[in-house]
């Protein structure tokens, strides 16, 4: 990794006073840029991202949610999603300079609900990577059947390789074992390695997806952000279907889509510069 790979790590306060993890690349002076991971995941799903966004003229900066990595958990166990948006919002007022989002699943949906519902949140533009007002079922399943799978743990971080390898992803190009990138998503506990988020975010996690009501509410938020919007879809993606996307831009006026193809729901990890190529000429226009 290059020094001007790695990021500063700096740190901000969420709702209710909850310390959040970031990272962070780029110039003090340049405009921010967020980049919201999705569920289960942590800041390091960034970790070519952010280095190259920053390359290009943004400050970038990539927090890990509550529960996650190492920003703190919620003391109570509560992980409603009303409580990310929260957190969203208190990340970009601290921040000011109305920043740029980039959300990915649970941080796309966070991100949305933070822009269009009171009190919105002041930012220039909203990127949603695979995620839209509707999930679909069988891609939705597969992620949850994923994260509540070895409750505990692994001996080591190549047994926690296999495990994403034989996780059933929808793609066609086997991602490179990145034993470093594994790592960053694992914690110790006692002598196993255990995914780093809180275990008790899995409860109820199917219910608050896509409960009755959601996908109205979601898109009435969508409607009420007034700033742009572009919506990244993996372009093999089992989670967000592409009459979905279509039916979310057909409503919503500021909003167009675009597809990465070949990419399944984890869209930068899966083709991280054909991502960045998607979403370079929607950022420019906003400087």
């Amino acid at each position: 990794m290059t020094a001007d790979a790695l990021p500063r790590p700096r740190s901000f306060l969420g709702h209710g006073g909850i310390r959040l993890a970031a990272d962070e690349w780029g110039e003090a002076s340049s405009p921010p840029l967020v980049l919201l991971h999705g569920g289960g995941q942590t800041r390091h799903a960034w970790a070519r991202t952010g280095p190259r966004l920053a390359t290009l003229g943004w400050r970038v900066i990539a927090p890990d949610l509550r529960g996650h990595g190492t920003s703190a958990w919620s003391a109570d166990g509560d992980y409603a999603l009303d409580l990310f948006a929260e957190d969203v919002r208190a990340l970009v007022c601290e921040l000011g300079d109305s920043p740029a989002l980039i959300g990915a699943s649970l941080g796309g949906l966070s991100s949305l609900l933070a822009a269009g519902e009171a009190p919105e949140a002041a930012i220039r533009a909203l990127v949603l990577v695979d995620v839209a007002h509707r999930p679909d079922p069988r891609g939705f399943r597969r992620i949850v059947a994923f994260m509540r799978r070895h409750p505990d743990g692994f001996a080591g971080v190549e047994e926690a390789a296999a495990a994403v390898s034989a996780s059933g992803r929808p793609s066609h190009r086997p991602r490179p074992y990145d034993p470093e990138g594994i790592r960053n998503n694992l914690r110790r506990h006692g002598d196993r390695w255990v995914w780093h988020w809180d275990p008790r975010m899995l409860d109820g996690f199917e219910g608050r997806m896509d409960p009755p009501g959601m996908a109205e509410r979601l898109l009435d938020a969508a409607r009420h952000a007034d700033v742009p919007i572009l919506l990244v879809r993996g372009g093999i993606s089992d989670v967000v279907r592409e009459d979905t996307a279509e039916q979310f831009c057909d409503q919503v006026p500021k909003a167009r889509r675009i597809e990465v193809a070949g990419a399944g729901h984890m869209v930068a990890g899966d083709r991280n510069e054909h991502f960045i190529d998607a979403v370079v000429p929607f950022l420019n226009g906003l400087k």
